[in-house]
């Protein structure tokens, strides 16, 4: 979590890819009201901003709630309640929803951003695919990048203003993905390096006619 900032793939997705995992994505069955609620998780500096811009923008401009929003400094992993009440309840119920964006820089929460109700609604940041979470997805993608190349990359990114937080964010991270790992609930895995949309976790042969990999509400 911490300011958010653009982590860049270094290779573009190919549109094809993009295009045939947006139609995949369109078919499948709502999981939050009538919303195909998808995560995009992995870990800090993977390619998760990235990516789901992306992916966003292959679906037709798909809303985008990104979880550095609902995090703060003394809850790093604390916005699950935050996420429930002010996004996935309202979108269940047919609404709009609008959450409460937290500034990094002030230290507390200041101004809002709008969730629109739409056919497919992205969730991305580190524990998206998180174990109270998964219930409301209809499919949780992967960046598949290890958390020392992630943080090499967000390091060399974020330059050394920002060596302090990386230190702190490391255990964090390390120790939420050790006790709520999302990797092996994956449907689909996008590697962080070049982009590439890859076969699941969950035992299918390819990329277009992967299956739900999570729960659904």
């Amino acid at each position: 979590m911490g300011p958010r900032t653009v982590d860049a793939l270094d290779a573009p997705t190919t549109l094809d890819g993009l295009a045939a995992l947006a139609a995949e994505l369109r078919a499948l069955p709502p999981s939050c009201g009538a919303v195909r609620l998808v995560a995009v998780d992995g870990h800090a500096g993977s390619g998760k901003t990235t990516f789901a811009g992306r992916l966003a923008a292959a679906l037709g401009g798909a809303p985008v709630v990104h979880l550095d929003d609902l995090a703060t400094h003394a809850e790093p992993f604390g916005w699950t309640g935050r996420l429930r009440a002010q996004v996935l309840e309202p979108l269940a119920a047919g609404r709009d929803a609008e959450l409460r964006v937290y500034d990094w820089t002030l230290r507390r929460f200041a101004g809002t951003a709008a969730v629109p109700l739409a056919p497919v609604v992205l969730v991305e940041g580190v524990g998206a695919g998180r174990r109270a979470v998964r219930p409301w997805l209809s499919r949780l993608v992967w960046m598949e990048l290890d958390a020392v190349a992630a943080r090499r990359r967000g390091e060399r990114r974020d330059g050394p203003g920002l060596a302090e937080f990386w230190a702190g964010w490391a255990v964090a991270e390390s120790a939420h993905f050790a006790a709520d790992p999302s990797r092996p609930h994956a449907g689909t895995l996008v590697d962080g390096v070049t982009g590439r949309i890859v076969p699941s976790t969950v035992g299918e042969t390819s990329t277009t006619t992967l299956t739900c990999g999570v729960a659904t509400k």
